[in-house]
């Protein structure tokens, strides 16, 4: 493994691996994925000292960790168990550790392509497996494998009551798996079961959805939505180049609902494209205060809106926060996640991998994130997606975009 570099994620929804700096993601896995590092428009804080370094609860160090797994593997027993004892005993709430095949499949995600079935996978609080969206055109939808099918075995192999990021590890294979290979699902579906083979393909992800709403009429001003999903490779210049199509008179409904993060760095290209420079957030890894500016020159006149929800997490809050902070937009949902604190990834003599809370982030006011989210300007209650839709093309009327 080269460098070290930073994660941040959800807990239960959380694994995943990028080489690069970025804050943790829900990705088209079902399983969370996330790294940070210096990329452009991260520079140390001058005025550090104004901003509180938090302690982190529960704090374990690395060394620790790593000499636990040793000394299991040099007794003939499992390193990576070990090393998941020393984590859960620390109390360190978003520490974690992964194997190498984890590992390795989620940083080809936030790369946006992978080799796979098409599966999201959920775990409820029983412990059983079930699809949870299935990706178009993907060997499992033209199987007729649909959300809500439960998924029982992969290979023969009970899937019940494992983590989601084992199940999808065994859903794409060996890390080093080709297109082509074969394997085997077990599903349930209204009380019928069945098997099904399917074989994995080479599977890009599209984070970035962009649809214009109808106006006063098909020729006048209307909405543009921006639905970003996640904030993979390429995300960032995707929403750029969005923007900057926008017709004039019209607004942009930014759609972070569900958005739990990715690359911070693509996160903060995305706030670029709203905002002309400046601070979009400040971090902390062990005290040592950094800030993470946006490049000048992005669209700061077209009216703007971001929905959010409870399902809006670490990156996505990081763009939310930077743009109701700097008063480019308005936040209307309901209170997000509050996923904001650092991780920085471990080899373990096995291969696999330990991440461990170093640090947090707060937005440009300084609003500390973790365990707190986001409260949006406008709140709107209950789960009622088209309802908070509706209500977020209402304020942008009101700003001067679209109807």
């Amino acid at each position: 493994m080269s460098g070290p570099c930073l994660f941040v994620h959800p807990r239960r929804i959380r694994h995943g691996a990028a080489l690069t700096l970025v804050f943790a993601s829900v990705l088209a896995t079902g399983a969370a994925v996330g790294s940070w590092g210096a990329e452009p428009g991260s520079r140390r804080d001058p005025q550090a000292a104004r901003i509180p370094a938090r302690a982190y609860v529960g704090a374990v160090e690395s060394d620790q960790v790593k000499a636990a797994a040793a000394a299991a593997q040099e007794d003939g027993k499992s390193g990576s168990k070990a090393a998941r004892e020393v984590v859960s005993r620390s109390g360190d709430r978003w520490g974690a550790v992964y194997s190498a095949r984890e590992y390795e499949g989620y940083r080809q995600t936030l790369d946006g392509a992978y080799v796979g079935v098409g599966i999201s996978a959920r775990r409820d609080a029983q412990g059983r497996i079930a699809v949870e969206r299935v990706e178009p055109g993907s060997p499992a939808q033209k199987a007729g494998i649909r959300a809500g099918d439960r998924l029982r075995t992969v290979d023969h192999t009970s899937v019940t009551g494992r983590p989601v990021t084992e199940v999808v590890a065994l859903l794409r294979g060996p890390a080093d798996g080709s297109p082509g290979t074969r394997v085997e699902l077990g599903l349930r579906r209204d009380g019928h079961e069945w098997r099904q083979e399917l074989r994995r393909a080479r599977l890009t992800t599209d984070p970035v959805t962009v649809d214009r709403l109808s106006g006063y009429d098909d020729h006048g001003p209307g909405t543009v939505r921006i639905k970003v999903d996640s904030f993979t490779k390429g995300t960032g210049e995707r929403v750029r180049r969005a923007v900057r199509s926008i017709p004039r008179g019209d607004g942009i409904l930014l759609d972070l609902r569900g958005n739990s993060g990715g690359l911070v760095s693509e996160a903060v290209t995305a706030a670029s494209s709203f905002l002309d420079g400046g601070l979009v957030a400040t971090y902390d890894v062990r005290g040592d205060q950094r800030v993470l500016d946006a490049r000048p020159g992005g669209d700061t006149d077209t009216p703007l809106v971001v929905l959010v929800d409870g399902g809006t997490m670490s990156a996505a809050e990081l763009l939310t926060g930077a743009l109701q902070d700097r008063g480019r937009a308005v936040v209307v949902g309901s209170r997000t996640f509050g996923k904001g604190s650092v991780q920085m990834p471990s080899e373990l003599p096995d291969g696999s991998v330990a991440e461990l809370t170093v640090g947090h982030y707060r937005t440009p006011a300084g609003r500390n994130v973790d365990g707190e989210g986001i409260d949006p300007d406008l709140t709107v209650k209950g789960d009622d997606g088209p309802s908070a839709e509706a209500r977020a093309r209402t304020v942008l009327s009101g700003l001067g975009g679209g109807s």
